[in-house]
């Protein structure tokens, strides 16, 4: 039998593997619903029944692989372990595909060892987490977990493509969806493997923790409107110039954002028209992310953007409007699986710590039905979302063997 560092090597290489999986020449972009997402899942399914597990794809697009329970169980539960395949743009090569690599590699050593646990595992390859394409959260959770809102169907991407149309394109019936929510008396929990977004485990030289909680966001998109002109021939005093305002709301948010601690504020895409160098501009699209754990903090932070926003809009002569986008909820772990998780770190020696999330991870919508936790790895400078993401071998071995602890203390409770 392999051992575990040989597992963890084999990770590492198959992460690069799906790494040429991608939209963008020489970076990794994978939306939902494109060529490279489906050619990245069929690589995972070979892996999969490699791993001795059957396969399925649900109408999102999401890839199960099952590992039936011991024949001696009786009515066997399902233990999900999973992540996501689709990414952002100019990705790095291990978030979320951390968590769904981890879990075949978890199959893997338990069909090497010719074991079965008393419940089954299914690995879950979830077809979009980080709405790239259609700017929704937990695409792909969202359906599985009973919670598939049918209005999304109208949504379009920025080519006019509606996530209708995508799921027809990728093969899957939007008008089936509803019934491919998972049944949650037929569930035990989930975990997900992921890399730490965030420099803790370097700081305390940790190669894991446990995750205690998920901090939600809320989201918005903001609009201003100004009066377009020549950048000629309009005096600078009688500009109503939506990109100024724009630029000044973007500096208010970073100040509310680093006036409290712990909060985070993002203006993560803003868009100019008309978009000319010789025309002010006439209309911004903006979008905020606010992120903190207490959700108190989150309601007095988007309250004070607002007031900003509309100082800025009376004092320079424009007009706003204000649309909340889908965030997601503060959510908590399942203490006695994040206990057990703690309790298997450190039987592998290492310091059992707990750390909170502040990203967004399909174990939100997953807890709506089942159990969840996570854990961390350590990644370099907490870099995400970027292809300087690194991780280490060392480290995937330490969350291998912690893993498969994990999973058997699972079965014997």
């Amino acid at each position: 039998m392999p051992s575990t560092r040989e597992y963890a090597r084999q990770l590492m290489e198959r992460c690069d593997v799906l790494a040429v999986h991608t939209m963008d020449e020489g970076r990794i972009t994978r939306p939902y619903g494109t060529t490279a997402l489906a050619n990245a899942r069929t690589q995972l399914t070979e892996w999969m029944r490699d791993a001795g597990m059957s396969t399925r794809v649900d109408n999102i697009g999401n890839l199960f692989g099952r590992y039936d329970a011991d024949p001696a169980a009786t009515d066997p539960k399902t233990f999900l372990i999973g992540g996501h395949v689709d990414s952002v743009v100019d990705a790095g090569r291990y978030d979320g595909i951390l968590g769904i690599l981890s879990g075949i590699a978890a199959v893997r050593r338990l069909l090497d060892a010719k074991t079965r646990l008393l419940f089954a595992i299914e690995v879950v390859a979830f077809a979009d987490e980080e709405g790239n394409r259609f700017h929704t959260s937990f695409l792909g959770s969202s359906p599985a977990a009973g919670l598939w809102d049918h209005s999304w169907l109208t949504l379009k991407d920025d080519d006019g493509v509606t996530l209708e149309e995508a799921i027809r394109r990728s093969g899957g019936d939007p008008d089936a969806l509803a019934g491919d929510a998972l049944n949650p008396a037929s569930l035990l929990g989930f975990i997900e493997v992921h890399i730490e977004q965030g420099p803790v485990l370097q700081d305390r030289d940790q190669p894991v923790a446990a995750v205690s909680s998920i901090t939600g966001s809320d989201r918005a998109t903001i609009l201003l409107h100004g009066m377009a002109g020549h950048a000629g021939t309009v005096p600078m005093t009688l500009r109503r110039d939506a990109l100024v305002g724009a630029a000044e709301l973007v500096l208010a948010i970073e100040q509310i954002g680093r006036s409290v601690p712990d909060l985070v504020a993002t203006v993560g895409k803003l868009d100019v028209e008309p978009g000319a160098s010789n025309v002010i501009a006439g209309r911004i699209e903006l979008t905020l992310d606010l992120r903190h754990p207490d959700p108190k903090a989150r309601s007095l932070a988007n309250l004070d953007v607002r007031d900003r926003l509309q100082e800025i809009v009376s004092r320079r002569g424009l007009v706003s409007e204000w649309i909340d986008s889908p965030g997601f909820s503060d959510t908590a772990c399942d203490p006695t699986l994040t206990d057990l998780l703690r309790d298997a770190i450190a039987a592998e020696g290492s310091e059992p710590i707990s750390l909170f999330s502040s990203a967004g991870h399909d174990a939100i919508t997953l807890a709506t039905i089942t159990p969840v936790t996570m854990m961390f790895v350590r990644c370099m400078n907490g870099i995400s979302h970027n292809p300087a993401e690194l991780i280490v071998e060392d480290d995937i071995e330490v969350a291998l063997r912690v893993l498969n602890r994990f999973l058997v203390t699972v079965a014997q409770r």
